[in-house]
């Protein structure tokens, strides 16, 4: 008898710890907005954020040879800026401003995970100095890293 209540109750405690060890927060929580490219850029691509405390930040360094990127989103601005430096082969550099209206979204997973922020792209637009158009294929950005977001179509000089 005294043995039935001691595989009882290991039977319980090994329930317990199972049902409270188990949390399910994702494992991808990198939220970014893919970029592709209507043909592959042969130039020298660098962006940076452009920030209203003048602390810009370079977000893409010197892409060469790109076909696709993925930039962070802020979380807390109703916009983000982009300055895109294209430097060609002649040693010329065109600068391009790209805006990005956006909702963020809280989502929340569990008590035990950290609320992170999924966007919903509302708004793109840019100066067109190279690039010669911007199209929203999918403006929900979440963990979803196969999903593209932003097509960009470069005038034919680069």
């Amino acid at each position: 008898m005294m043995r039935l209540k001691v595989v009882a109750f290991g039977m319980i405690v090994a329930a317990a710890l199972t049902a409270c060890s188990s949390i399910d927060c994702p494992i991808q929580t990198t939220v970014e907005v893919n970029y592709v490219l209507s043909d592959t850029l042969k130039d020298t691509l660098t962006v940076l954020t452009k920030r209203a405390d003048r602390k810009d930040t370079i977000i893409l360094n010197r892409g060469v040879d790109i076909t696709k990127f993925a930039l962070p989103v802020s979380y807390g601005l109703a916009e983000d800026t982009l300055v895109f430096e294209i430097y060609n082969r002649q040693k010329t550099t065109t600068v391009d401003t790209v805006w990005i209206k956006k909702k963020d979204i809280p989502h929340f997973e569990s008590v035990d995970c950290a609320t992170h922020f999924f966007h919903t792209i509302t708004q793109v637009r840019a100066t067109h100095v190279a690039i010669d158009t911007l199209f929203v294929l999918n403006p929900s950005v979440t963990y979803d890293t196969s999903a593209k977001h932003i097509e960009i179509h470069f005038k034919n000089s680069h």
